[in-house]
């Protein structure tokens, strides 16, 4: 908050209101001095007024000044220190080599943003551009890219069985690996063998074996493990297979369908 320091130096201290206090705000850099005229009755007083403009030390009234918030790096000039570029126009034409005020000219002739594309290139690399238009199309071709990469990634489905498994359950996890092969996802089969079980492993192998001859075409063996107690199979969607079996069916020929409504 502004405010005012006056002080007075006069030998005429009698003349002075004895209530009379100066006041003492303390603030910024300015100082003006006033004379009294010569006619005055007590011409050697002096008064000096101090004052400090601007926001006061220790958080006191005032709005806190609004920092510039920071350019994006690739229009940032001032940490380019050479004095030349090589420009790319807004064909992307190479232009070569030329000074920065020529490249800032060029740009500022075509409406257009000057963009670093490499600043630690000899000399460093720009282009002519809508620098706003160039970082929506980046944005989107990464969005579209992590479309197609969760689009393309496949999901591990287990499902677990005992070597002696009966004959219902059986068919609800053959059912259940169909459905999850057509999907797009992996299935990993798994027996596990505890304590004596592992003397059934032949049956825990042949019961794995069996399932995957059950899934037919629809998959294809990834990995597999018959050594330890955990006997599994990975198995992965046949894609042509899938495919095949997500097309809808094809419509008859007219003439087929017509031979069939008259002879009806």
């Amino acid at each position: 908050m502004a405010g005012l320091t006056s002080t007075f130096h006069h030998p005429c201290t009698s003349q002075l209101p004895k209530s009379f206090k100066p006041s003492s705000i303390h603030l910024h850099t300015f100082s003006v001095r006033i004379l009294s005229p010569k006619t005055a009755p007590c011409p050697s007083i002096r008064t000096t007024i101090s004052a400090r403009y601007g926001g006061g030390g220790g958080g006191g009234g005032g709005a806190p000044r609004r920092s510039k918030p920071p350019e994006d790096e690739a229009l940032d000039f001032s940490s380019v220190k050479s004095d030349t570029v090589r420009l790319i126009d807004q064909q992307q034409k190479m232009v070569g080599v030329v000074t920065k005020a020529q490249a800032f000219q060029m740009a500022e002739d075509a409406e257009l943003d000057l963009v670093i594309l490499s600043p630690d290139a000899e000399p460093p690399v720009v282009r002519i551009m809508d620098y706003n238009k160039y970082k929506y199309e980046q944005q989107k071709k990464k969005r579209d890219q992590q479309k197609k990469s969760l689009a393309s990634r496949m999901d591990m489905k287990e499902l677990k069985m005992g070597y002696n498994i009966d004959v219902h359950d059986y068919s609800v996890r053959l059912r259940a690996a169909k459905r999850f092969l057509a999907d797009g996802d992996k299935v990993k089969i798994m027996v596990n063998l505890k304590g004596r079980e592992n003397e059934f492993r032949n049956n825990a192998i042949e019961l794995v074996r069996r399932f995957q001859a059950d899934v037919g075409e629809l998959a294809v063996e990834e990995a597999k493990s018959f050594k330890d107690r955990n006997i599994f199979i990975v198995l992965v969607p046949n894609k042509v297979v899938v495919q095949k079996s997500q097309e809808p069916p094809k419509k008859k020929d007219d003439a087929v369908a017509n031979e069939v409504s008259a002879s009806v």
